[in-house]
């Protein structure tokens, strides 16, 4: 039986807490903003990972305000190397982090992620523990197989994907989720890019329908 609805969502959003008030403080006020950050049963589950798994370090394509980043080195003290396109974005994201005590754990970058993992390449990965532990993607959603490949070659051989919203409302699952048909090509992305991480021979995938639906995907 299925039991994934709005009723169990709504459940499992009171078992939330956060441990730090200046976090707390940055949900509530992205929320009543309108900015997108990582829903609170996505957090508590990327908060479980990243104690689990323990990376030295993380990178993230898509910093928005820097909420994630900053839980990510909160939940592990890793350092968390963070790509955003938009100038402004990154620089609130800076003053975000800088006063929730982080500055000195992430690193905000600025430009296309596809262009700054093409210059991440270009750095000294030559030992393994230069690599990265883990790759979280949540950002422009067409963009997604583009991203995963480029990121190939820095990270580790253990390494783990996690990709946030791929369900994007459930429209990846069902057309009849967009309405209006004004996003066929975001869809059809989505469905492409699931379908080939899920068929790739050298990684495990796991597709969550939480928040907006995540993948998690290790190396085998």
């Amino acid at each position: 039986m299925n039991i994934t609805n709005n009723i169990v969502a709504a459940y499992i959003d009171t078992l939330y807490k956060s441990s730090n008030a200046d976090l707390q403080n940055l949900r509530e006020l992205s929320v009543q903003n309108h900015v997108p950050i990582i829903q609170k049963d996505a957090e508590n589950l990327l908060k479980v990972i990243m104690n689990l798994k323990k990376p030295a370090k993380v990178l993230e394509i898509g910093t928005a305000v820097g909420y994630s980043s900053c839980v990510f080195s909160e939940a592990c003290g890793c350092s968390v190397t963070s790509i955003e396109l938009d100038e402004a974005v990154a620089e609130e994201a800076r003053k975000n982090i800088e006063r929730l005590g982080f500055a000195d754990k992430i690193e905000v970058i600025v430009g296309d992620g596809r262009d700054m993992l093409r210059e991440l390449q270009n750095g000294d990965f030559s030992s393994e523990s230069d690599k990265y532990d883990i790759l979280f993607i949540d950002a422009a959603k067409s963009h997604y197989r583009d991203f995963w490949d480029l990121s190939q070659p820095i990270l580790k051989t253990d390494a783990m994907i996690i990709c946030d919203n791929i369900l994007q409302k459930g429209m990846t699952a069902s057309d009849e989720f967009d309405t209006r048909g004004r996003y066929k090509t975001s869809i059809r992305h989505m469905r492409e890019f699931i379908n080939y991480i899920t068929s790739l021979d050298d990684y495990d995938t796991v597709v969550l329908p939480l928040a907006d639906g995540i993948s998690i995907s290790t190396r085998k």
